[in-house]
């Protein structure tokens, strides 16, 4: 092979860079039309791979618990925020109590006020009967000073219930923690006018959680909590694994809107250990195996919008886009469309796309 040089070049060869550059590249170009570049090739084939199908799911906490206001009144301090941990019984919010303070007065009042009625129905209770003992006066005044002593006990009675129930209005006024846990969010703010019913706070606990996930009808049909599920949670490594719930439950009723039924995969704590509420995670469902064509997973090329594999066709390989299906890891992908059975893949893919490819004879080692 005879090499020629820039007719630009006026230096001697060994001191001029670009001639050496140009007689490098001829080199190589030389080096590369001697020796082949080989491929490993793998044929794609039908494998028995487990059916079924993903959707997305949601994870939740089991113990959840929405706080709202139980009386009215402003919101004179809310003493905890998003993400806080709180223990049972803490102090979380406090209400304006005027208006209840109020109200224990009063029947604290009407107690009094019955404890007298109740002192003078007894006395003269007392001095009627003996002076029934001694014959002034009639049976009939006798039943009647009883009825007004009765009458005075059940007001007192009635008082005291007054009492207790004004101590508990007030006491709705302080909003505490029903369960050790963590603030999900807060929907006030202080200042604003509480009223029965009006969401304050929410609280959940971080342990245990599960995952929900809103199962199609038609598909939830052919399931049963016995069926092979696994929920996709993130590793430790930041790696993606599969695992099975630690319990299943499936709603009995469906949404009459969106026709699903709702699974709940409750999680084992190990695995819930750095998951959030509201994150979004993928669930597998199982259905059995069945006959399906694969291909190697290192023998798809992605490019952009673009799947494709190189196919042997001959000696040399041709690009062929495809249409993939689930991805069962080891095992590969399911071809929907583009390959048939036993064509050949190129199972590295940026090698075979280069000129002069070739595929690698079987049993023979990679190069």
């Amino acid at each position: 092979m005879s090499i020629s040089f820039p007719w630009f070049c006026v230096k001697p060869i060994r001191s001029c860079r670009c001639c050496l550059v140009v007689a490098g590249l001829l080199l190589a170009a030389q080096v590369g039309a001697q020796t082949p570049i080989q491929v490993p090739v793998a044929a794609v084939q039908l494998q028995a791979v487990g059916q079924g199908f993903e959707m997305d799911a949601v994870v939740q906490p089991v113990k959840q618990a929405t706080l709202s206001a139980q009386t009215s009144g402003r919101l004179l301090s809310l003493l905890v925020k998003a993400g806080d941990q709180v223990k049972t019984g803490q102090l979380l919010a406090t209400i304006n109590d005027s208006e209840t303070q109020a109200e224990v007065q009063g029947s604290q009042a009407q107690v009094a006020q019955a404890q007298a009625q109740l002192h003078n129905a007894q006395a003269n209770y007392d001095r009627t009967r003996d002076l029934l003992r001694q014959g002034f006066i009639s049976a009939a005044a006798m039943d009647t000073a009883e009825a007004q002593l009765r009458s005075a006990r059940a007001a007192l009675d009635q008082a005291a219930a007054g009492v207790r129930q004004a101590h508990v209005s007030q006491g709705f006024t302080r909003v505490t923690a029903p369960f050790e846990g963590r603030v999900l969010q807060t929907e006030a703010e202080v200042g604003d006018l509480a009223q029965p019913g009006k969401t304050l706070l929410t609280l959940y606990a971080p342990l245990p959680l599960r995952v929900e996930v809103q199962v199609p009808v038609s598909r939830s049909g052919a399931l049963t909590s016995s069926s092979q599920i696994e929920v996709q949670l993130p590793a430790a490594d930041g790696a993606l694994r599969w695992i099975r719930p630690a319990r299943v439950d499936r709603l009995p009723g469906a949404d009459p809107v969106s026709q699903t039924i709702e699974w709940r995969l409750e999680l084992p704590a190990q695995a819930a250990t750095g998951l959030t509420p509201g994150q979004q995670v993928r669930v597998r469902f199982a259905a059995g195996q069945k006959q399906r064509l694969m291909v190697p997973a290192a023998a798809v090329l992605r490019r952009g919008e673009l799947t494709a594999v190189y196919t042997l066709s001959g000696t040399t390989f041709v690009l062929k886009a495809v249409r993939l299906g689930t991805d069962h890891g080891p095992q590969g992908f399911e071809v929907l469309a583009g390959l048939q059975d036993k064509d050949l893949v190129a199972l590295d893919p940026v090698k075979a796309g280069l000129n002069g490819a070739r595929a690698l004879p079987a049993g023979a080692p990679a190069q």
